[in-house]
C-alpha cells in the first residue's frame, strides 16, 4: 500500500492538483462500476476488478483522512471517513450479493465527491 501512496504522490505533483487527481480517480472508479452495471450480462465477470479498484482508492482516502498529518478540518475528515466506511460496507455487499443495483450508491458517491473536489480545485 505504501508503494501506491508514493506513486499517487508523484503523479499528483506532475499532472494535476491533488484535488483534480482525486476527482479523476473517483470518476475512473465510477466509470468502471457504471460499465459493469450497464452491461451486466457481459461484464459481470469484471465486477471484482472494478470493486477492487474502488476499494483500493477508498483505502487510500481513509488512510489519508485518518492520519494525524491530514490538513483537513476535523469535521471533513470525519465525513470522508464515514463515507469510506459506507463504501467499504457497500463493496462487501456488492461482492456477496452480486446484483447490478448494488453498484448505484458507489457510483453516485464517487461522482458527487469528484464534483465537489473539482469545484474546489
Amino acid at each position: 500500500m505504501q508503494e501506491a501512496l508514493k506513486a499517487y504522490g508523484k503523479v499528483s505533483q506532475q499532472v494535476a492538483s491533488p484535488l483534480e487527481l482525486e476527482a479523476s480517480l473517483l470518476l475512473k472508479a465510477a466509470s468502471q462500476l457504471q460499465s459493469v452495471r450497464d452491461d451486466w450480462q457481459q461484464k459481470a465477470p469484471s465486477l471484482d476488478a472494478a470493486l477492487l479498484y474502488n476499494r483500493k482508492l477508498w483505502t487510500i482516502f481513509l488512510s489519508s483522512v485518518t492520519s494525524g498529518e491530514s490538513p483537513l478540518p476535523r469535521n471533513i475528515r470525519q465525513n470522508v471517513a464515514n463515507l469510506g466506511i459506507y463504501v467499504m460496507n457497500q463493496t462487501l455487499s456488492a461482492t456477496t450479493e452480486r446484483r447490478p443495483e448494488q453498484l448505484n450508491s458507489l457510483i453516485k458517491i464517487n461522482r458527487e465527491l469528484a464534483a465537489g473536489l473539482m469545484a474546489n480545485a
